[in-house]
């Protein structure tokens, strides 16, 4: 925790905008698990304290009871990823500042305590969700904040222009709505990714002197929930292969090994193969008696890929089929990374302008092909 973010912590608890029934992570278990203050109010309030990761809604709002539900949907975010986005916001005391994904309410009441209620413009999607954090920041004396149930992607444009934009939601595309709503030199900060891993990254990205483009490194990786209207609604398996296996598919083999590729986390490596092979989701199977698949299915067309990892063979079968080659784009970006000299991923950036966004590597002039290829 650095000074100038201290009192605004140590003001605004985070306690103050959770249920009585939430789901916090528990590490141990690698899950989420049911916490009631009506049964144990000091485990409660130890895991509000706690720095993980808290499921406050379960499918849209459309679950009962306490066990976690299919999909989480609602969420206070782990503090210290929170204090480091506002970190890389940068917010002054007075700045006017547009949040993405209001949730608890709680980052809302933060930046209230940092620049002033009355700056605060917060949209949330989910209207019970929105009037629940209308309520936990009237409580915590922050009422003053605008809480809009609304399109993130849309902004507040009425209460534009603001000097800095955070979002709490996984980004794929669309940023640049929030560009037309900054001032030139403000700053956006957002966890963008691709539909390749789940991994994201913070984008920080200052907006041009004429107002008409953003750009910027990645801070640092992280794990968001998506924005709404972003989510990956992937065709069944079916439709992309065939009944009887692999078919007519291609076959080959690659010396690229389980470990290397699918290492865990939040790694670099799937980031970066996403940033090189566009639209393009990979799905690793629970591993078996020694043997795992990862599948890749093409968004949009029919071409798919899968490799299949074991651990008594140096070698993987791999059979892909369809107008790409699925697994040939891949295997070609992950080299490339290698040659790259391996880059993490503040070495990574993006620019956002009206005609869509480019992934760069060191600086906007070396934007990434969206063909990779063995060079």
């Amino acid at each position: 925790m650095t000074p100038d973010w201290a009192p605004a912590f140590a003001a605004v608890p985070r306690s103050a905008f959770l249920p009585p029934l939430m789901w916090p992570h528990d590490a141990a278990g690698g899950r989420a698990v049911a916490v009631d203050r009506t049964a144990d109010a000091s485990d409660w309030h130890a895991r509000a304290d706690s720095n993980v990761p808290i499921v406050t809604q379960w499918d849209d709002g459309d679950h009962e009871g306490s066990a976690p539900g299919r999909r989480f949907t609602s969420s206070s975010s782990m503090p210290s990823v929170v204090f480091s986005m506002l970190a890389d916001l940068d917010v002054r005391p007075g700045q006017h500042v547009l949040e993405i994904g209001t949730g608890t309410g709680w980052n809302a009441a933060l930046l209230a305590h940092r620049v002033g209620a009355g700056n605060v413009v917060s949209v949330e999607v989910d209207p019970a969700v929105a009037e629940q954090a209308r309520g936990a920041l009237r409580r915590a004396g922050c009422g003053a904040v605008t809480v809009v149930t609304g399109d993130g992607l849309l902004g507040c444009p009425q209460a534009a222009p603001y000097d800095r934009v955070v979002a709490t939601c996984g980004l794929r595309s669309g940023v640049y709505g929030w560009v037309r709503q900054t001032v030139p030199g403000g700053v956006i900060v957002v966890p963008w990714g691709t539909h390749h891993c789940p991994t994201e990254a913070v984008a920080r990205l200052v907006v041009a002197d004429d107002g008409r483009s953003a750009s910027g490194c990645f801070t640092r990786p992280v794990t968001f929930m998506r924005m709404r209207s972003q989510r990956l609604a992937l065709p069944e398996h079916d439709a992309y292969v065939p009944t009887n296996g692999a078919g007519e598919a291609e076959k080959s083999s690659t010396a690229v090994t389980e470990a290397e590729f699918l290492t865990g986390g939040l790694g670099v490596e799937g980031f970066a193969v996403g940033l090189r092979v566009p639209d393009c989701v990979r799905v690793a199977d629970r591993k078996q008696n020694g043997r795992r698949s990862v599948w890749f299915y093409g968004l949009t067309d029919r071409s798919w890929a899968v490799v299949t990892f074991r651990d008594d063979r140096d070698e993987s079968v791999v059979h892909q089929s369809g107008p790409r080659r699925l697994w040939q784009e891949v295997e070609a970006a992950l080299h490339w990374w290698r040659r790259q000299g391996r880059p993490g991923f503040e070495r990574f950036g993006l620019t956002v302008t009206a005609d869509g966004q480019t992934p760069w590597l060191d600086h906007p002039s070396n934007p990434l092909s969206t063909a990779p290829t063995g060079r």
